[in-house]
C-alpha cells in the first residue's frame, strides 16, 4: 500500500518509554496504570479512569457496574463495530437495535431510542461513529426522563466534542478503545471512564478477579486480600500503559493534523459524483478516526473500492450492520432503512 489504511505514530518516545518501563522492575497492572488513569479521564473531563485490556472489556465492565443483565434490555445502534452489541450479551443481557439520525448523521437517533424503551430497558449505548459525536444533549435527556443508564461507546471519540459538550463526559459510563489503529494506540488496551467513585472501585476490583488487592498492593506490603464477586482477568499491564502515556501527550497535536487532512478531503470531494460525505453540518471537533464517505449504491462503493485498491490507498467498509451477523438477527425488532442505506 502506498497510502495505508492506517499507521500508528509510534517512535522513540514510546521506545524510551516501555525501555524505562522494563527497567522499573514492574511491568504489569502498576504506577504507569494509575499515571494513565488520572490523566485520561482529566483529559476529558471526568472524575474516574480504570484502564482495562481493551475496548470490549470496558464495555461490559460499564454494564456490570451499573448492575445491567438478564431479564434487562440495553438500546444499541446497529451501525457500529460488533463490540457494541456483544458486550450486552456478555452481560447476559438483551440488545435492542435502533436507527441513525439520518443519511448525514450516523449516530443514534434518540427519537428512533425512545420508540424502542419497554419496561425491561434498562440502559442506551451510544456510539461515536468515526469521532464525531452522539446527541448527548437529546440523549441525556432521554435517559433522565426513563430512569436509564446511558453508556457511550467513544472508540473513536477521544477528545471529541459536540454542541459545547466532551464526548466522554456526558453519560454514566465512557468507553474507550486503545487498538493498534485508534487514534491513541497501545497495541490492545481501553479506559472505562465513569462520575461515580463506587462504580470505579467496583471496576477497578473486577477487571482483577473481584481481589480487593492488586499484585503491586502486595508487592508494596499490603498482605492477604479477599474475592469480593466473580471478576474478570481484565487488566492492563504498565507497558501498555506506559505507551498510552506518551501516545495521550500526542494526541491533541495528532487530531489537529487529521483535521487539516479531513477539511482537504471535504473540499476535494464536494463535487464528487455518486458521492457524499456525512457530518456535513457538525457542530463541534470530531477526533476524525475515521473519514467515511458515502457512495450512491453498491455497484459505485465497490468500484471504489477497487480502484482505490488499484491505487494502493487503504480502505475499509466500517460497518456491515450488525444485525446482518447471524448471531445478532434475532435481536432486529423493527425495519432500519437509514442504516441498511
Amino acid at each position: 500500500m502506498k497510502i495505508p489504511f492506517f499507521q500508528p505514530n509510534i517512535d522513540q518516545l514510546e521506545e524510551e518509554a516501555l525501555l524505562a518501563t522494563l527497567r522499573s522492575g514492574w511491568i504489569s497492572t502498576g504506577p504507569r496504570n494509575a499515571e494513565l488513569e488520572n490523566a485520561f479521564a482529566a483529559a476529558h473531563g471526568s472524575a474516574h479512569g480504570v484502564a482495562v485490556s481493551n475496548g470490549t472489556t470496558a464495555l461490559h465492565l460499564a454494564l456490570v457496574v451499573h448492575d445491567i443483565g438478564p431479564g434487562d434490555e440495553v438500546i444499541v445502534p446497529s451501525l457500529s463495530f460488533v463490540a457494541t452489541a456483544s458486550c450486552v450479551l456478555m452481560a447476559g443481557a438483551t440488545p435492542v437495535f435502533v436507527d441513525v439520525v439520518s443519511l448525514d448523521d450516523w449516530t443514534l437517533c434518540p427519537e428512533a431510542a425512545a420508540e424502542a424503551i419497554t419496561p425491561r430497558t434498562r440502559a442506551i449505548i451510544t456510539m461515536h461513529y468515526g469521532g464525531y459525536g452522539s446527541d448527548m444533549i437529546a440523549l441525556r435527556a432521554l435517559a433522565e426522563r426513563h430512569d436509564l443508564v446511558l453508556i457511550e461507546d467513544a472508540c473513536h471519540a477521544p477528545l471529541a466534542t459536540r454542541q459545547g459538550i466532551a464526548m466522554g463526559s456526558a453519560g454514566d459510563a465512557a468507553c474507550y478503545s486503545f487498538y493498534t489503529n485508534k487514534n491513541l494506540t497501545t497495541a490492545e488496551g481501553g479506559m472505562i471512564l465513569l462520575s461515580d467513585e463506587t462504580r470505579a472501585e467496583r471496576a477497578r476490583c473486577l477487571r482483577s478477579h473481584g481481589m480487593t488487592t492488586s499484585a503491586f498492593d502486595r508487592e508494596k506490603g499490603r498482605r492477604g486480600y479477599d474475592v469480593l464477586e466473580m471478576g474478570y482477568n481484565y487488566r492492563l499491564d504498565d507497558l501498555r500503559a506506559a505507551l498510552g502515556l506518551v501516545q495521550l501527550r500526542k494526541l491533541p497535536e495528532e487530531q489537529r493534523k487529521r483535521a487539516a487532512v479531513a477539511e482537504r478531503y471535504r473540499e476535494r470531494l464536494e463535487d464528487a459524483p455518486h458521492l457524499s460525505v456525512p457530518f456535513s453540518g457538525y457542530d463541534g471537533s470530531p477526533s476524525h478516526h475515521l473519514f467515511p464517505v458515502l457512495a450512491a449504491d453498491a455497484k459505485h462503493r465497490d468500484a471504489l473500492v477497487e480502484r482505490l485498491q488499484e491505487a494502493g490507498i487503504g480502505c475499509s467498509i466500517h460497518y456491515r450492520p450488525i444485525h446482518e451477523f447471524r448471531p445478532f438477527a434475532q435481536y432486529l425488532r423493527a425495519p432500519l432503512p437509514k442504516t441498511e442505506a
